[in-house]
């Protein structure tokens, strides 16, 4: 497919919405949430906005640059921009995504049963979502046997969605989901933080600030989220950046999308950390925390159904969006390098990622470092490969005229050399502390 031939989005709200879409997640409605529990409140979130503006929101404009100047996916981006070897770290990385989309998928399946758990409970049909999850070590056969039919469903959804490209499929859902998702997190806002004593969790989160609890452990956290919440990882961007417009002003689409990925994150906080305090529950439950906790919240407060079906049913609507989201990544890296048609991707890729999931089911034995593996520390490796190519490979030139926008060269000028020294040292801090902490188990210090 030709530069001028490529499809771009059709309005600034549909832009948004679906780079919103991207961003808004599991990461947002699950990660972010439990990772505020994890690290002590409020210090790790007023940390995380700052993560945001000075180092997300420059890399986002930097795998947008990476996209839209060389009008290609993740397998042909990183070559056709001067990285040596690009296109075989482009196939890396677009292996690592067809990983990472096969576990997420799974996820996103959870958040389905759990849906209609709820939906059950208002029939007064007794489901245990949990059954959905796969056990710790071993195999148990209704897990997997649940596990592959709703992941099966959650892949057929996608593929209705996928078939009709950027415009009508893509570009059509999120401007429906988005403002659905930010109605529904309202209402639930409004029922948690009246219950009797969410005043507590309402101060722990972002009222009750102690600096000696800002280490640096709780700022490398909320720099690894930041970037996990964003989608950033020289795939997903990238991808997305290749259907701008050339008249299209990285900077203000980059502000106004980081704003809605941090507030939607922030708002799932406010629905979920004030009901756990008022039961009494344990804010740092780590990732049992939407699918063991807030079950026993719902099943205990009047309608509790109706409000659990809300959260699940927004929360798979958000996730959902960032699956079709990783499964384009795949589509568009196919038919840039391989020429197969639209179609035969869709369908390909499909297949491919419902046979990879197949391992994740299995137990949290594998689950977990497939995670850990493909959901966070290869991002943030993409992610530093992205900004790296577009600062130091990129001819100059190209990439300042790409960042200036409506903004002239003297604020190009000064985000070009940011990108390339303190956005890279960051990062590759960051990655430094997931070898350390993740892979070989250091914490001494950390």
């Amino acid at each position: 497919m030709s530069q001028d031939a490529r499809e771009t989005f059709a309005s600034r709200f549909g832009l948004l919405m679906t780079m919103i879409g991207v961003s808004v997640g599991l990461g947002n409605f699950w990660r972010f949430p439990y990772m505020v529990g994890k690290f002590g409140g409020a210090p790790f979130v007023i940390f995380y906005v700052l993560v945001v503006v000075l180092i997300c929101i420059p890399a986002l404009m930097a795998e947008w640059t990476l996209g839209r100047s060389t009008r290609q996916g993740t397998a042909g981006a990183f070559a056709a921009a001067g990285l040596p070897f690009g296109r075989q770290i482009g196939w890396l990385f677009f292996f690592v995504v067809a990983a990472a989309t096969a576990y997420y998928t799974n996820a996103v399946g959870w958040v389905l049963y759990h849906a209609f758990s709820e939906l059950a409970a208002a029939l007064n049909i007794w489901v245990d979502a949990a059954e959905i999850l796969p056990p710790p070590t071993g195999f148990a056969a209704k897990s997997f046997v649940l596990q592959l039919i709703c992941s099966g469903i959650v892949i057929l959804s996608c593929v209705v969605v996928l078939l009709k490209g950027l415009r009508s499929g893509i570009e059509a859902i999120s401007k429906f989901i988005m403002p659905v998702l930010l109605v529904i997190l309202i209402i639930l806002i409004i029922r948690s933080v009246t219950l009797p004593g969410a005043a507590n969790g309402i101060a722990w989160y972002i009222l009750k600030f102690d600096p000696g609890a800002l280490t640096g452990k709780v700022m490398l956290a909320a720099l690894g989220q930041a970037i996990f919440s964003l989608s950033l990882g020289g795939t997903f961007m990238v991808v997305y950046g290749s259907y701008l417009n050339r008249s299209d002003n990285l900077k203000t689409n980059a502000i106004w999308t980081a704003t809605g990925d941090t507030a939607a994150g922030f708002l799932a906080g406010l629905a979920i950390i004030p009901a756990v305090f008022a039961f009494g529950l344990e804010p740092g439950n780590g990732p049992g925390l939407i699918f063991f906790t807030l079950p026993k919240i719902f099943a205990a407060i009047p309608a509790g159904w109706l409000f659990g079906l809300l959260f699940y049913f927004g929360l798979f609507g958000a996730a959902y969006l960032s699956d079709i989201a990783a499964f384009e990544v795949l589509v568009a890296g196919i038919t840039d390098d391989r020429r197969l048609s639209r179609k035969q991707a869709v369908w390909l890729l499909s297949a491919v990622v419902f046979l990879l999931a197949v391992f994740p089911m299995i137990n949290m034995e594998i689950f977990v470092p497939w995670d850990l593996t493909f959901g966070s520390g290869m991002q943030t490796l993409g992610c530093l490969f992205a900004v790296i190519t577009v600062a130091w490979f990129m001819q100059r030139a190209g990439a300042l005229k790409e960042l200036a926008g409506e903004d002239g060269s003297r604020f190009a000028m000064g985000l070009y050399y940011w990108l390339r020294f303190v956005v890279p040292a960051v990062i590759f801090l960051l990655g430094i502390w997931w070898l350390l902490t993740d892979v070989f188990k250091i914490t001494g210090g950390v």
